[in-house]
């Protein structure tokens, strides 16, 4: 078996890795035993990061949709069950943006979701 010198691709991973700890405090961005650490776990809560950020905005749009449909005389749930049955498909971020953005278009589909029972 022929004897392996990682000289090359050594440095190039090494050379990766420092370069994502760029900006690190201390020895984080300057000794590579401990950036390949911190560049592990920064990348990990990254990925974490970008699920709860899915649920986050999910939970504000949420809020900002029970917000306007109570000042117009009707709960969250109500509403969201009376458009389904009428087949108004709007998704939640679309609903948010109209609630904050267009209080008047979103009152007159609060009317109409009233008007339909």
């Amino acid at each position: 078996m022929a004897r392996v010198k990682r000289a090359v691709n050594a440095q190039k991973k090494r050379r990766k890795v420092m370069k994502l700890a760029k900006g690190y405090w201390g020895a984080k961005s300057k000794q590579y035993r401990a950036a390949t650490e911190q560049v592990r776990r920064s990348l990990r809560y990254a990925y974490i990061g970008r699920k709860l950020r899915k649920r986050d905005f999910r939970r504000l749009w949420i809020t900002r949709i029970n917000a306007a449909t109570r000042l117009n005389g009707m709960s969250y749930s109500v509403f969201m069950n009376g458009l389904k049955k009428q087949n108004i498909n709007l998704n939640r971020k679309m609903l948010a943006d109209l609630a904050v953005n267009d209080p008047a278009g979103f009152a007159k589909l609060v009317e109409q979701v009233k008007n339909a029972k």
